[in-house]
């Protein structure tokens, strides 16, 4: 899949209509837009092209953030030719014909950039003979996936190139990005303030998908400012054929998973056939139906997880279509589970709170104390040990000693939460006891 202001055919380039995402293409990495925490002089790329160290790389992303362009554009810094392929396109007497023209440019005394499109898709062995040319310095691959690399990349290729993520593109850096189409193409845009935004919410993080829209909206011709209603209603059908190329891969699994988190299973298995008519992994749903059970089910249907590796594991013995029915079967579960982000909430405030205190010891009397020194330091002085103390619990201070005792994990009162709002409140209770 080509990305971000990828290139033009031969034809237009010679003198016919350029697109708007040609035109605007960067020229530079400093141009580029939404990807500052990587290109920045303190990010992995800035690093790399400061120390003149640029190995190989696997650019992970959605699509429309700007992988094409940043691989053009670190060939361009390093002065290596740039060569780009599709792995949806490129077989195997291709690959050394790739291979062999490498070698002779090395032979010449320049580098070559590979740059590898949906990279994902080549099977192990098509993926492992990339290797003798990356480790004899043949090639230099770049790497491009909208895919897990952990998933769906040889161990090997991963050991030999580092992964760079890509963020989607956040609205501001759309909004930056349209108000450079609109100096480009000397006017503005023919939309209410309102209208603006649903452009940009159309796009969906994507710029390619952004640059398209506008090109469309820059082409009616209209009397005064159209707001989001009459742009819904204009680019309803043109927006729907994004789908059918990939771009709306996000969005229909963003409306998979909100339909679960709804509790609508009708809507829910409506987006899973989609996205499986549309050809999407099953693999792909299925970890994104596991996401779902520990992220929005937690422990309000401890079975939901479980639920969902048992389906992954079907799926994985019957493959499909058989096996699919075991994955349906576990998006209509989630759908009807009590709902319950208690857990993932508490997890991201323990996290955040271990970032920001990550250097306090734990308090002496819950440190194990093997010898005399240790003993003499205070270690173990004063622990409480559970099960000889009433009810079975001491309730002793187990955070740091200058840490006021927060409160991460706060269950709901749905499903299986309910039994465990029980026994937080109950430990809470004999806590305030003890110390009372």
């Amino acid at each position: 899949m080509a990305d971000l202001f990828d290139s033009v055919a031969e034809g237009a380039k010679g003198g016919g209509p350029r697109p708007l995402a040609d035109r605007l293409r960067p020229s530079a990495l400093d141009e580029v837009i939404g990807q500052e925490a990587v290109l920045g002089p303190d990010g992995p790329l800035g690093v790399m092209l400061s120390s003149g160290s640029l190995g190989s790389l696997i650019l992970w992303g959605p699509p429309g953030v700007g992988k094409t362009t940043i691989a053009r554009l670190l060939a361009d810094e390093t002065d290596l030719a740039f060569i780009q392929i599709s792995a949806i396109f490129t077989g195997v007497q291709d690959l050394r014909k790739v291979f062999e023209s490498a070698k002779i440019r090395r032979q010449n005394g320049q580098g070559t950039l590979l740059f590898v499109d949906e990279i994902h898709r080549f099977n192990k062995a098509q993926q492992d003979g990339f290797l003798p040319h990356m480790e004899d310095g043949t090639i230099l691959l770049v790497g491009a996936t909208t895919e897990n690399p952990s998933f769906e990349l040889n161990a090997a290729v991963m050991s030999r190139a580092q992964v760079i993520t890509l963020k989607r593109l956040e609205p501001a850096d759309l909004e930056r990005m349209a108000q450079r189409a609109e100096r480009e193409l000397e006017r503005a845009l023919p939309l209410t303030g309102e209208g603006r935004e649903a452009l940009i919410d159309m796009a969906d993080g994507d710029g390619r998908a952004l640059l398209n829209l506008i090109e469309q909206v820059m082409a009616w011709q209209v009397d005064g400012k159209l707001d989001r209603e009459a742009l819904a209603t204009r680019l309803m059908r043109r927006a729907a054929q994004y789908d059918k190329s990939g771009d709306g891969h996000y969005n229909l699994i963003s409306a998979l998973h909100k339909s679960v988190r709804g509790s609508d299973p009708d809507a829910a298995l409506y987006w899973f056939s989609r996205m499986l008519e549309g050809g999407e992994d099953p693999r792909f749903l299925a970890r994104r139906l596991t996401r779902m059970a520990v992220e929005d089910i937690g422990l309000a249907d401890p079975q939901a997880n479980g639920i969902c590796i048992d389906a992954w594991e079907t799926y994985e013995r019957l493959g499909s279509p058989e096996g699919e029915l075991a994955l349906a079967q576990a998006v209509t579960y989630l759908a009807l589970a009590p709902k319950s982000n208690a857990g993932y909430v508490a997890y991201k405030a323990a996290r955040a709170q271990a970032k920001q205190t990550g250097s306090a010891p734990p308090p002496k009397h819950i440190l194990n104390a093997p010898t005399r020194l240790m003993k003499d330091e205070g270690y173990g002085a004063g622990y409480q040990y559970d099960h000889d103390a009433e009810d079975g619990f001491s309730g002793q201070d187990y955070f740091p000693d200058d840490l006021k005792r927060p409160v991460y994990y706060q269950p709901v009162e749905r499903g299986f939460e309910r039994e465990l709002k029980k026994r937080v409140d109950f430990f809470a209770g004999l806590r305030a006891k003890r110390r009372g």
